[in-house]
């Protein structure tokens, strides 16, 4: 592995600033299974700083100056740590003052790692948990024993966000997110979409394509692109990558729900997830496969297999008392929500849907509050939370959850919609709308409710299970 530093002993050690992350703890993860010898601080603790401890990690909660292991030559941190940070201080401070230590915020480090790897970087706005998810299936069905980093926890790998294999691949979750794709040097990179999502760092729309543009500018010459046809901000720009793609020699591929509708059709019969979105991601790995030369039925076959991830439609169990599920998901952007809504329906198409959400990040309510107010449509009871604002990154603005709820029943006035301002006592406002509401009422016993947001709600689904 050519990660720094380049002369190491035979124990090497890495720390990381932040660990309990998802895209992090894989990361460390996969320097432990390397024989470096790893620790790591975060803010709290939680099940992911339990899980890494299980694994071999050495964490420590809170960030104090001392807590970097003695001989540490990498430090890793999570570009949410803050500059003043004691830790990341003294980090910095020992490499400027010649020490053999390195210190490297997460996407470099990982981009470090993709040069070593046949590098599969599968990016977009909404979607690549799950895309990445099945490529990775598909190339482990077809025995290429791919390495596989994914930003979400995968039941296919044992509850794990990452596998270490000895092929020549590494499937990669490749993060939009204050662009640390630009990090990443892929052989193939495959785009979901391109949607208006975080706008606290692009600050416009414009900017985010063109970061994906230059994202697609890392693929090495001669590699390939896998796009989405459909996805109407991405095709916007299919003469800067056509233009990109001639200068670098690049094949691209686009994928598209009608323009491969055999195939789609196909997708749908064996794949276990619901919704347009998920075949749409399928046929991403398709395509994928296809380049690969991997049988269409070894590829079909990956996509039947998978058993799901961590809050994406997840079933966690049933309401207490009763034989309702409840599910929990990651979504908490409008285009995520409404999709995600929709693959219920589809899904339960006679059950009355509740949906319980927790907006996340200010910002990103205020800047796409309108599409918010539309998202819940396929909902048939709606509860809001307060917002979960996010540290370092939040501010105060005129629109806020309550805010949310005025629009959704001045939107819909029939439609229940509450404001759910205690969530801690999420299972009786639940349980109280299922007696009360005329419109389910009838039907609540075959109810499905769904937690979603990307804040800490997955934290109170147990207050509704058995």
């Amino acid at each position: 592995m050519s990660i720094f530093p380049p002369k190491r002993p035979s124990l090497p050690r890495v720390h990381f600033i932040g660990i309990g992350g998802i895209g992090m703890s894989g990361l460390a993860r996969y320097f432990l299974a390397h024989g470096w010898s790893v620790s790591g601080s975060d803010a709290t603790k939680g099940a992911m700083t339990q899980e890494l401890i299980k694994d071999g990690v050495k964490v420590k909660i809170g960030h104090k100056k001392g807590s970097i292991p003695a001989g540490t030559q990498l430090v890793i941190y999570n570009r949410a740590i803050l500059p003043d940070n004691p830790e990341l201080v003294a980090a910095e401070s020992a490499a400027r003052a010649g020490k053999e230590i390195v210190v490297l915020p997460y996407a470099r480090a990982l981009g470090r790692i993709t040069e070593d790897y046949q590098t599969i970087a599968i990016t977009g706005s909404h979607g690549k948990s799950t895309t990445t998810a099945l490529a990775g299936l598909a190339l482990m069905r077809a025995g290429l024993d791919p390495t596989i980093l994914v930003g979400t926890k995968m039941a296919d790998l044992g509850g794990k966000n990452i596998r270490i294999g000895r092929g020549p691949y590494l499937v990669l979750e490749a993060d939009d997110f204050h662009a640390a794709f630009l990090d990443y040097s892929p052989a193939i990179a495959i785009v979901t979409n391109i949607d208006r999502e975080h706008m606290d760092f692009y600050k416009t729309f414009a900017n985010a394509k063109r970061a994906f543009l230059k994202f697609l500018a890392r693929t090495r010459r001669g590699g390939i692109l896998i796009l989405n046809r459909d996805d109407a901000p991405l095709y916007s720009l299919r003469a800067a990558i056509s233009r990109l793609a001639k200068k670098r020699e690049l094949k691209v591929v686009w994928f598209s729900l009608r323009g491969d509708a055999t195939e789609a059709r196909r997708i749908k019969k064996v794949i276990p997830i619901s919704g347009a979105h998920n075949i749409s991601n399928a046929l991403a790995v398709a395509k994928l496969g296809a380049i690969l030369k991997i049988p269409e039925k070894k590829t079909l076959a990956a996509i039947g297999s998978y058993r799901g991830a961590w809050r994406r439609m997840e079933l966690k169990g049933t309401l207490k008392n009763t034989k309702i599920p409840v599910y929990d998901d990651y979504a908490h952007h409008p285009t995520e929500i409404r999709a995600t809504l929709a693959a219920f329906r589809e899904k339960f198409p006679r059950s009355p849907l509740v949906c319980v959400f927790q907006p996340h990040q200010a910002k990103r309510l205020e800047l796409l509050f309108k599409d918010f107010a539309s998202a819940f449509d396929a909902a048939d009871i709606v509860f809001i939370m307060p917002l979960y604002k996010v540290l370092g990154r939040d501010e105060k603005y005129p629109h806020d959850s309550e805010a949310l709820v005025k629009a959704l029943i001045g939107r819909t006035p029939e439609k229940p919609v509450f404001y759910l301002h205690q969530p801690a006592r999420v299972r009786e406002a639940v349980m109280k709308a299922l007696r009360d509401v005329p419109l389910v009422k009838k039907f609540a016993h075959s109810s499905v409710v769904v937690m979603m947001g990307a804040g800490d709600i997955s934290d109170l689904t147990g207050r509704l299970l058995k």
